[in-house]
């Protein structure tokens, strides 16, 4: 009872929080625009409130042309990566797995770079070439690991870190191949840096409402799958005993962390740390278990990423930051302050 009121206060805490941070973050810019504007705009729009106007239409544009759909794709990309860390810190039974350590973010990145290579202009549904490629190389990257990894009708866990670190230096070192002798690329290399550092300033309505529904979808599909994330815990042999069918649930586990992370990559680039971080603090607050753990990484994730966006674009304004380069930064001192301050030891 009382550990079920510790969660369902600290699932509270972090709601308001979330909240919070959505508004104060959309405040800030090179045009300040105030907190309790941005709430009336907002219920404005739902047509059950209609406020008289104490902003310019000017204001309101920025707010939900730029600003709130940026804000909102950095909650959607925290939780997105912070829910893969849950699920493949659980599955590889390594508190040190992060959203990428199978490959996903060398495909990634192979993807972009051979996208902009490409002498074409494609657009789908608001999203480019670079994205798309992204995307698929992310998934097709960890669809290869799997398979080399297999051994017969297992997958043993180390297989699938060996193939993935292997195939990770393979790509890597593709892509700076590809980065040497392309001249269209070394025209590109800002593009390419941007993309690898991680950046979340040019997203539209139209990529939210494709990236929206996939994400919430993922982290609900996940938290369905806590009990089972528990069981692997135990090591392959103890939840087989406890009627787990491990080869289908690792096949699960992946291919859902897989499409979170590939569903990030895509409006954002490569954002790491938040993944490994987000699960380690949240552990820290609630303990081990994942049927509490994964939504409690969902909201920190995203609070995390609003926060180190919100400073990427501020701290040096008009100039921006690469966030990914920020959630280093803000993050290793962080979890290091929560780790010494818990006073007990780390249970994983």
């Amino acid at each position: 009872m009382r550990n079920k009121k510790r969660f369902t206060l600290t699932l509270v805490v972090l709601t308001i929080a979330l909240l919070c941070c959505v508004v104060i973050a959309s405040t800030f810019g090179t045009i300040h625009v105030p907190a309790l504007d941005i709430l009336k705009m907002s219920l404005n729009k739902t047509a059950l409130f209609h406020f008289e106007p104490t902003w310019t239409e000017t204001h309101e544009t920025i707010i939900f042309t730029i600003r709130l759909p940026r804000v909102l794709a950095g909650a959607l990309v925290g939780a997105a990566l912070s829910t893969t860390g849950v699920l493949f810190q659980g599955l590889l039974r390594n508190p040190m797995a992060d959203p990428y350590i199978i490959g996903t973010s060398a495909g990634a990145a192979l993807g972009a770079t051979i996208a902009m290579i490409l002498p074409i202009t494609i657009t789908f549904f608001s999203f480019g070439l670079v994205p798309i490629f992204a995307f698929f190389g992310a998934l097709v990257t960890v669809l290869i690991v799997y398979n080399v990894a297999r051994v017969g009708s297992r997958t043993p866990v180390i297989s699938m870190l060996l193939a993935g670190f292997a195939i990770s230096s393979l790509l890597a070192a593709t892509m700076t191949l590809l980065m040497s002798i392309n001249e269209r690329l070394q025209l590109q290399l800002q593009q390419v840096f941007k993309f690898l550092m991680g950046s979340i300033s040019n997203v539209t309505w139209e990529k939210l409402a494709i990236v929206f529904p996939l994400v919430i979808v993922g982290v609900l599909i996940a938290q369905l799958f806590a009990r089972h994330l528990n069981a692997l815990s135990l090591g392959e042999e103890g939840a087989g005993h406890l009627g787990i069918n491990t080869e289908k649930e690792k096949l699960i586990f992946l291919g859902l962390g897989s499409l979170l992370t590939a569903t990030a990559v895509s409006i954002s680039g490569l954002v790491g740390f938040v993944g490994l971080i987000t699960p380690h603090a949240m552990r820290l607050v609630i303990g081990p278990d994942n049927r509490l753990l994964l939504p409690a990484s969902a909201l920190g994730g995203a609070i995390f990423l609003i926060i180190a966006d919100l400073a990427a674009r501020t701290i040096l304004s008009p100039s921006e930051l690469p966030v990914g380069a920020l959630t280093a930064i803000i993050g290793a001192p962080f979890f290091i302050y929560l780790l010494r301050r818990s006073k007990k030891e780390y249970t994983f």
